[in-house]
């Protein structure tokens, strides 16, 4: 696929995530984290939507961030189900919960991941107050 080919479709999924980034999330950081994700899938050397509709693509990009933000915790805010994001994008939950999967294993996201985490879940992470010393996990309160 050639890059403006490439471009155009990025454009296309960037203004689905944010579209249900405004309307059902109304998170802007959302919709941010979204961009920087289909923006970073489209420099890899196999691009992952080159094939595939845009729609899927977008879906599973939102259920990407949302598996390791938690988004579908029902105490967490903003909270969606996978039903939500399926119906919104008209994509079937199982194509939407492989191909985030698919985005998931492709940049290596994990929870609590320093890249695509929100603000409140990297300042709720509960590594952040632990180092190693001497070979040993320790909380830092310990090292004073």
């Amino acid at each position: 696929m050639d890059k403006d080919r490439i471009i155009e479709k990025q454009q296309q999924i960037i203004a689905l995530t944010n579209k249900f980034c405004k309307e059902v999330l109304q998170d802007d950081e959302y919709a941010m984290l979204a961009e920087k994700m289909v923006l970073k899938m489209g420099r890899k050397r196999h691009v992952p939507f080159e094939t595939g509709q845009i729609e899927i693509w977008a879906a599973a990009v939102i259920h990407a961030l949302g598996t390791i933000n938690f988004l579908f915790d029902k105490s967490a805010k903003p909270y969606t189900s996978v039903d939500e994001i399926s119906q919104f994008f008209g994509a079937n939950k199982s194509t939407t919960t492989g191909k985030s999967k698919t985005i998931r294993d492709l940049l290596k996201l994990s929870y609590w991941d320093s890249e695509f985490s929100t603000s409140r879940m990297r300042g709720g992470n509960p590594f952040n107050n632990l180092m190693m010393s001497g070979g040993f996990i320790v909380p830092k309160s310990f090292l004073k």
